[in-house]
């Protein structure tokens, strides 16, 4: 019987991750759970990140045509 893998938590998006191969050698240095979540745009939030950079120009403008 398998022992259970190691687990972390991804401080950006706040799921729980667990040790993969390619960590082996650097587990102890790893600290998200995606290349997203890393540069800060983890799934479901891409779309809330470009708006808040956006200038106001750009933006949609919210009135009713």
């Amino acid at each position: 019987m398998k022992s259970p893998l190691p687990e972390k938590t991804c401080p950006v998006c706040q799921r729980p991750f667990q040790w993969r191969k390619r960590w082996q050698r650097c587990w102890d240095e790893v600290i998200y759970c995606s290349d997203a979540c890393r540069r800060g745009t983890p799934r479901g939030r891409a779309g809330a990140a470009v708006a808040q950079t956006a200038p106001a120009t750009l933006r949609p403008s919210k009135t009713r045509r």
